[in-house]
């Protein structure tokens, strides 16, 4: 226990439901992430446009310079 930098047993088990119980917040919360971009059917999230790469412009085109 005191490699883990727990004083007790008792400290170790706490932390480690603590951790145990916000890594299933973490998984609840991507699989609810994945679902939600499952049911939109195209791929794109929320509010994004599909074909939309996020460029606002031509910045990157090529312009002819004489």
């Amino acid at each position: 226990m005191v490699r883990m930098g727990h004083d007790s047993p008792r400290a170790a088990l706490k932390s480690q439901y603590a951790t145990a119980q916000a890594d299933r917040a973490i998984a609840g919360a991507l699989g609810a992430a994945v679902r939600a971009l499952e049911k939109s059917g195209d791929g794109t999230t929320p509010g994004e446009r599909k074909g939309d790469d996020g460029d606002d412009g031509a910045a990157g085109v090529l312009a002819k310079v004489s």
